[in-house]
């Protein structure tokens, strides 16, 4: 019964991409200098106001400590802005003394309030994150970055950037989180395009001039082959990838890990099995987020209990 009704839920978290399906991951509010809140509605109550940061992020007084040298720089999802997409990361990180840069890309109107965001062509998204990280490294004198990010701002866009347009001088870590890398199936809703032709190419084709960045992230794609053609990573980058077996997004959920010497790839429910997280849910997960401190300072790892976690059916276990 629990996976009829997950695979009923695969529209509304394909409609979300992370914007809000179903209750919290894990809804505790951690206090500290900045409240915390992994909790997915936070996320959603935050969509009206894309262009203002998440607690914690762009602060210009934060300054790099020996304990912390690098900038973190987080890169949203498809559909998110950087306030729906890191209301718990941001200032999850500030608290534990980093710090933290957002910003907007992918914009599909003029209007730089509009609530969904990152849908625009990838190749366009790169050169706005080069851009991003040029300004983030002049603004704090650092020498590199590390990158988090979810879905697209955890896979193919970094990727791209560190693959394609040369950018792994500047960056020391990639940490993604349910990324979408090596193009995704959509649950097999992708491929659609190849159903009642001519309806089902021209549906999709058409969704690739509307969005771009949705398309370009399924398998197959141009793209796809263009950024990881060449393998997967760089020498200079180390990289983590945090997946859930339960993805319903990014699929087959296996396509998220990298390969190669520097890398390290997680899956959520080794070693806790009754971690349910989805594609959207990761992206407030406080284990997710825990893992994320690991990557980013592997010499004092942070302790990850095993919580239970079923983020459409938070009453049933």
């Amino acid at each position: 019964m629990r996976i009829k009704f997950r695979l009923l839920a695969i529209a509304a978290t394909v409609f979300s991409l992370g914007i809000g399906a179903g209750p919290a991951a894990h809804a505790d509010v951690t206090m500290g200098p900045l409240p915390v809140q992994f909790d997915l509605g936070a996320g959603i109550r935050a969509m009206l106001f894309p262009e203002t940061p998440p607690p914690g992020a762009n602060d210009p007084t934060c300054k790099l400590t020996p304990q912390h040298p690098r900038p973190v720089v987080l890169i949203n999802s498809s559909l998110f802005t950087q306030a729906s997409a890191y209301q718990a990361g941001a200032p999850f990180l500030r608290d534990n003394g980093y710090c933290v840069f957002t910003f907007n890309f992918g914009n599909p109107a003029w209007i730089s309030e509009i609530p969904i965001q990152a849908v625009g062509d990838i190749r366009q998204a790169g050169q706005v994150l080069s851009a991003e990280v040029d300004r983030v490294l002049a603004q704090t004198g650092a020498k590199q970055v590390d990158l988090v990010g979810h879905s697209q701002g955890g896979g193919i866009l970094p990727e791209y950037y560190l693959n394609v347009l040369g950018g792994a001088a500047k960056v020391h870590s990639l940490v993604g989180i349910s990324p979408s890398n090596h193009g995704t199936t959509l649950s097999e809703m992708v491929y659609a395009r190849s159903l009642l032709p001519p309806i089902g190419r021209a549906l999709y084709d058409f969704l690739g001039m509307a969005a771009p960045g949705l398309t370009q992230q399924a398998v197959g794609s141009d793209l796809v082959a263009q950024t990881y053609g060449q393998g997967d990573t760089r020498p200079e980058v180390t990289y983590t990838t945090i997946v859930s077996k339960y993805d319903e997004v990014v699929t087959p959920f296996d396509h998220q890990f990298l390969s190669g010497p520097n890398v390290t790839n997680i899956l959520l429910q080794n070693g806790c099995p009754i971690d349910y997280s989805e594609h959207a849910s990761t992206l407030y997960s406080e284990r997710a987020w825990r893992y994320v401190l690991d990557a980013l300072d592997p010499a004092h790892p942070t302790p990850v209990p095993c919580m239970e976690v079923d983020p459409f059916f938070p009453n049933v276990r």
